[in-house]
């Protein structure tokens, strides 16, 4: 009798779990002076945008619209060069760089930077459940080594 095959089989070996941490990995950002790391994600941002047919001045249109003032596609090519020490994306300017581009990629760097990761919202309560489940973990491993403990006591 012939073996039957799932049809799916091969769909379930190429199948990889989606990222759960947003951001961009160390090979992004680099080493390196700080203002030399975030010129490299903005440059890598505004390339994973082009890629997505998003060109620059497109988002120099988007940032100004969010931002309310003009920003020149010159000042955002600035801000991809580590060579232009003096022009560095302000606070401002970043946030509307993620929301112009769709590259949220940009928020983890940030945190990532004090060793934290950004989640997205709907993991959240999975995290909290988790934390939970591992502190009544410990609380009965506590619980059981001080019942040993008294037990021992009466003896």
């Amino acid at each position: 009798m012939a073996l039957l095959r799932d049809p799916s089989a091969p769909l379930l070996k190429t199948w990889e779990t989606e990222p759960v941490a947003i951001g961009y990995g160390e090979d992004v950002a680099g080493r390196g002076p700080l203002g030399n790391r975030i010129a490299r994600v903005v440059s890598q941002a505004l390339r994973d945008a082009k890629d997505a047919d998003l060109p620059r001045a497109e988002v120099a249109r988007r940032m100004a619209e969010h931002l309310g003032r003009p920003v020149p596609a010159t000042t955002i090519d600035k801000w991809a060069s580590e060579a232009a020490e003096d022009h560095r994306i302000p606070l401002d300017c970043f946030v509307a760089l993620i929301k112009a581009t769709g590259q949220h990629a940009l928020l983890g760097f940030l945190p990532g930077l004090f060793g934290y990761a950004v989640v997205p919202a709907r993991y959240i309560d999975l995290i909290e459940l988790t934390q939970l489940e591992e502190q009544e973990r410990e609380l009965a491993a506590r619980k059981a080594a001080l019942t040993a403990k008294v037990r021992g006591r009466r003896s």
